[in-house]
């Protein structure tokens, strides 16, 4: 009777623990809702079509699988790369699903899982554009290659660029219309956004690199220290690997070529 009486005493404690104090899962359960940071503007990632304002891509598709695997729906919240941070460690949500590339400083911040994606960088130029004929035509003097603030490429390309000048643009739309307005010679970006610029608009022009430049690894992020949680997301992702979800939804979005099952 005794033990019974303290099981319960501590199973009543848990439940009047402050949400700060309680593991994810035991949020998660409470809230009954799965909170998703994604960055709408990602095509076949966490993209919102403008017109019907519908979510589409492959984490959107993992994003609803890791909810049904809870049993709780899910609600995504806008975030971005400059932001990811900021967003996961203030408990925005509870992980972000959006192709985040593992960097070091991200890494300094947050927990990443097993990456499933793997992408180079590519330069986005327009086609009426004279300056960029090629890859070795983006590192040159008067070159201006613009990158979006708190990317990946704005880390990248500040190593990079030896004699282009940097132009770093408060957002990702920024360096399109740059770019677009001829302010800008080119934007890097990844394959995922470099298919919505040719497949979206009538004006851009992929420039890939002739070999290797710069892959990186993309994962999910969480924040650091709740072994649980962890855990748990790594055996979903383990699953959908095992059972062939994670492919099909690969597949389904057209990211096959940058794939790492």
């Amino acid at each position: 009777m005794k033990r019974t009486l303290l099981s319960l005493l501590a199973a009543t404690s848990l439940l009047q623990l402050p949400a700060a104090y309680a593991g994810r899962l035991e949020k998660i359960q409470t809230a009954n809702e799965l909170k998703v940071c994604i960055w709408p503007d990602y095509y076949g990632i966490s993209y919102r079509n403008p017109k019907t304002l519908q979510l589409s891509g492959i984490d959107i598709d993992m994003a609803h699988a890791l909810g049904q695997e809870l049993r709780v729906p899910v609600r995504f919240i806008d975030s971005s790369f400059a932001n990811l941070i900021n967003d996961i460690e203030q408990d925005k949500c509870d992980i972000a699903m959006f192709a985040i590339g593992i960097t070091p400083q991200r890494s300094e911040h947050l927990r990443f899982t097993r990456p499933h994606l793997m992408s180079d960088i590519y330069a986005i130029t327009s086609r009426s554009n004279r300056r960029i004929q090629g890859w070795a035509d983006i590192d040159k003097p008067g070159t201006v290659v613009a990158v979006a603030k708190g990317t990946l490429h704005e880390s990248v390309m500040r190593e990079k660029l030896k004699q282009a000048t940097l132009l770093v643009t408060a957002t990702p739309q920024g360096r399109e219309q740059e770019v677009e307005a001829g302010r800008a010679d080119a934007f890097m970006t990844d394959y995922p956004f470099s298919r919505r610029m040719l497949e979206t608009t009538d004006w851009a022009r992929l420039v890939s690199p002739p070999s290797t430049y710069h892959l990186t690894h993309y994962a999910y992020a969480m924040q650091k220290g709740d072994d649980a949680w962890y855990q748990r997301v790594s055996s979903f992702l383990d699953k959908v690997r095992a059972d062939g979800r994670l492919q099909a939804a690969i597949k389904r979005n057209k990211l096959a070529p940058i794939a790492e099952y």
